[in-house]
């Protein structure tokens, strides 16, 4: 599932520490985060005069070694400090560098600015002066980096304690931090990158959505085989239609659309099914059952989600059955369930799970509700019962329109269907719809998406 483990300042920290314990010092993990970086700058300003900007901490002591780095690749650089180090590792730095120190309050811009000053683990903002200095200095350079996270930003919810700059670069050193995917902290760069300097996170629950790694079907498979899909569809049989239009698209070998016989649009191949006919959700070929896009609030539409409860299918809820779900008892969710809200169907469903950040709340409402919780949004998080979280960080903002989130409910239950396992099949459909809205281009609507979805697979295989 890695697309980078996501830490927090304490999880780092323990990282850090396990590292150290294998008898590597300190010193040595500075040196590699500071040539790291500036081999970054290097390549991407290559001798273009550079400020390397350091505070008292490690972080400081990371820039000295920036600084030397620079210096052998040939870039004119200087040295600021806003105070002297205060720890063993950033004093040592300090006096490997044989150059001049100059006082940040006072020195000269440079086309190109590394903000060494505090990254990772503040826990208050920046004094206004300082917070204002550094927007200056930032302002009259053409490239300007973050070492590990801009100077004012807070790790572990992305919160702005203090005015920072713009970014054009932040180089998350070792794993990547929550601040680095969460708003406002993720659009306070243009790019990112996280830099190898020997850390290892194997316990991290939490991970960047990667690329899934797909295959295509056996040699011997049939449609069954491939995961029978039903839809059940309601007032706006329409958006049932785009979602079961996505499963087959996800990969399914078989898709029924249950109960919108008025929809004359979709696919053949989609086969159509009476909701009267009280068989079609009992049927025990069915892999996955999806409901809730264009379902409707009414008694009739309650009576449909309950018979789909009832029926114990591996199953995605989503749009107006999460609505209905919020409104009181039900049966309880069948093994394998996936939960597709949005913020406001998930502040409904789980109204004591509004503070924190939307990774923190995710992984709480999986952990109460046993179900894979997609909780939707600029950043969206899928999340396990047992903890395990990934976090999609970008997103094309043209997803923010109608019945993209019905595409994306059937590409849950498409893969749900294919690959049986609820959490790995909602991080494909995230990624698949992500993807698909990339190839879509701008001003794009729902419907242009299911035809991204067979060049994305097409990607990941």
């Amino acid at each position: 599932m890695s697309g980078g483990a996501i830490l927090t300042a304490a999880e780092m920290r323990a990282a850090e520490q396990a590292l150290f314990a294998t008898g590597i010092p300190e010193y040595e993990v500075m040196l590699r985060a500071g040539r790291a970086v500036a081999d970054m700058v290097w390549r991407v300003g290559a001798k273009r005069d550079a400020l390397v900007l350091c505070g008292p901490g490690n972080n400081g002591g990371d820039g000295y070694v920036i600084a030397r780095r620079l210096r052998d690749h040939g870039v004119p650089v200087r040295v600021a400090a806003m105070a002297p180090p205060a720890t063993e590792s950033a004093k040592r730095a300090r006096a490997d560098w044989s150059g001049p120190v100059e006082d940040m309050a006072t020195c000269a811009p440079a086309h190109q600015l590394v903000d060494a000053l505090f990254g990772t683990g503040l826990s208050r903002g920046l004094d206004a002066a300082l917070a204002q200095r550094l927007r200056d200095l930032a302002e009259q350079a053409s490239h300007v980096y973050a070492v590990d996270l801009p100077s004012g930003i807070a790790t572990d919810d992305g919160a702005v304690l203090s005015p920072v700059p713009h970014y054009h670069l932040c180089l998350s050193l070792g794993a990547w931090k929550r601040a680095h995917m969460l708003r406002p902290s993720a659009l306070c760069w243009d790019q990112m990158a996280c830099l190898d300097i020997g850390i290892a996170t194997p316990e991290a629950a939490v991970h960047r959505l990667a690329r899934p790694r797909l295959t295509p079907p056996a040699d011997d498979a049939h449609k069954y085989k491939r995961g029978l899909v039903a839809v059940v569809a309601g007032a706006m049989a329409g958006a049932a239609a785009l979602s079961a239009e996505a499963s087959a698209r996800a990969g399914a070998g078989y898709v029924r659309l249950v109960g919108a016989q008025a929809i004359v649009d979709a696919p053949h191949a989609i086969v159509r099914a009476s909701s009267r006919d009280e068989a079609v959700l009992t049927d025990p070929r069915t892999a996955a059952l999806l409901v809730g896009p264009g379902l409707g609030r009414s008694e009739a539409a309650a009576d449909r989600l309950r018979a789909a409860l009832e029926a114990g299918h591996a199953m995605v809820i989503d749009a107006d059955a999460l609505w209905h779900l919020g409104e009181g008892a039900w049966p309880a969710l069948p093994p394998r369930a996936i939960l597709t809200p949005h913020e406001g169907e998930f502040a409904r469903l789980f109204p004591d799970l509004a503070e924190g950040t939307p990774i923190d709340r995710a992984r709480a409402a999986a952990a109460s509700s046993g179900a894979v919780v997609v909780l939707k949004g600029p950043v969206s998080v899928v999340a396990a019962p047992d903890g395990r979280a990934a976090v999609a960080d970008r997103a094309p903002s043209w997803l923010s329109t109608a019945g993209t989130g019905d595409v994306l409910a059937g590409l849950c239950a498409g893969r749900l269907a294919v690959a049986g396992d609820p959490f790995a099949a909602a991080r494909e459909a995230v990624w698949l719809h992500g993807e698909a809205a990339r190839r879509a281009g701008p001003a794009f609507i729902a419907d242009d998406l299911l035809h991204g979805i067979g060049s994305a697979i097409k990607a990941c295989l």
